[in-house]
């Protein structure tokens, strides 16, 4: 009889890989998502696939007729939740990034005469077939103040946005 392998990678992270394709997720390898932080490892967002969602699901209905919001008002919209200040601390940080991925963040936008606020969301809670959704493995991460690096086995994105870390365990390590 064979022994079954206890590798962490062939056990747990290699399926759960699997399952998640399975779902829905697109797997981006680690070469990918480097790129799509600008080869920062400081950057948690993927930047190019949430502008390209945030054009796509967003948009101004105004007095009948439908407008793109404006490449300032997207640029602005990444910058919000790409510079959400880390050293208010954890409850204040994530209270932060929740209100800004439930309720969005107005923008102004000038439509002929008239300047409104619009707000952007971040992900369609109303069509989640809208969204785009994303898993990577070994999604390595500058540790804030620290030249140490953090690597949770696994990452899941929805719109670029980084939602979700799962981590791989042998079952004989409790």
């Amino acid at each position: 009889m064979q022994t079954p392998s206890f590798i962490e990678d062939h056990i747990s992270q290699i399926p759960a890989l699997q399952l998640l394709q399975n779902l829905g997720y697109t797997y981006l390898t680690p070469e990918e998502v480097l790129k799509e932080r600008q080869d920062k490892l400081s950057n948690v967002i993927l930047e190019d696939i949430l502008e390209q969602q945030l054009m796509k699901i967003n948009e101004i209905n105004f007095k009948g007729k439908v407008y793109p919001f404006s490449p300032a008002s997207i640029r602005g919209a990444i910058d919000a939740i790409k510079n959400v200040p880390m050293f208010d601390g954890l409850v204040t940080t994530s209270s932060k990034i929740y209100d800004l991925l439930t309720l969005g963040k107005s923008f102004e936008e000038s439509i002929g005469n008239d300047r409104k606020s619009f707000t952007i969301n971040y992900i369609d809670w109303n069509n989640i077939e809208n969204n785009v959704f994303h898993v990577a493995e070994e999604f390595e991460v500058n540790r804030t103040s620290s030249d140490k690096k953090y690597r949770p086995d696994i990452a899941l994105f929805v719109n670029g946005i980084p939602l979700c870390i799962i981590e791989c365990k042998r079952p004989d390590i409790k």
